[in-house]
């Protein structure tokens, strides 16, 4: 199955899963009052790897509607970004490495973007298979606008995940089984192009 071979369906219901999130994030982030127009700091330098083959083939549907010549740029700043990131893990120094996708402080592929992107910032929980349940306390500037408040709204990620989870094996089928497992940056599956799913 190539990229564009992938049906309708399987990325509408991603679509409706990332609305579901981004209806989660703002109902958290209305209730303690966090706004990013507010932060000087941009979650586009956070360092996060993504894990699912369904987001990555909707990544490419995203950058595959953008003309060759800007996907090529996107291509450039990805080489970019893994080179600074290697040299930067090998010294042991943080990798606060803008994302190749950022234009002007602004994500390319906004309605795109994957799920790290669109919940990391407020305080969320996500359950474990094995029951235990781990805790992130959200960005900065979400910290600081918690720090005084006796019960901390928080985003639970858990049934989020179970969906996406759900749909990546009916995306996969049989493949799941032979296919490696994902653990990538943004900036390598630019440069990995389309996922090979055969």
């Amino acid at each position: 199955m190539s990229q564009l071979d992938i049906p309708q369906q399987i990325f509408s219901e991603l679509e409706r899963i990332y609305a579901a999130m981004d209806a989660e994030y703002d109902r958290v982030a209305s209730r303690i009052g966090l706004s990013c127009s507010a932060c000087l700091d941009n979650c586009c330098r956070s360092y996060f790897r993504h894990h699912t083959y369904v987001e990555w083939a909707y990544l490419w549907h995203g950058l595959q509607q953008m003309g060759s010549s800007r996907l090529e740029v996107f291509r450039e700043r990805a080489g970019s970004y893994m080179e600074t990131l290697r040299s930067r893990l090998t010294e042991n120094k943080p990798s606060r490495i803008m994302c190749p996708l950022n234009e002007d402080g602004w994500c390319a592929i906004y309605s795109h973007r994957m799920v790290i992107c669109r919940l990391h910032g407020v305080p969320n929980q996500v359950r474990m298979p094995d029951g235990r349940v781990r805790n992130f306390p959200g960005c900065h500037l979400c910290q600081d606008l918690t720090r005084s408040m006796d019960r901390i709204p928080c985003l639970d990620r858990t049934p989020l995940y179970t969906e996406l989870a759900a749909l990546e094996r009916r995306f996969l089928g049989e493949r799941a089984k032979s296919l490696p497992k994902v653990d990538m940056t943004l900036a390598q599956m630019i440069l990995e192009g389309p996922p090979k799913l055969e």
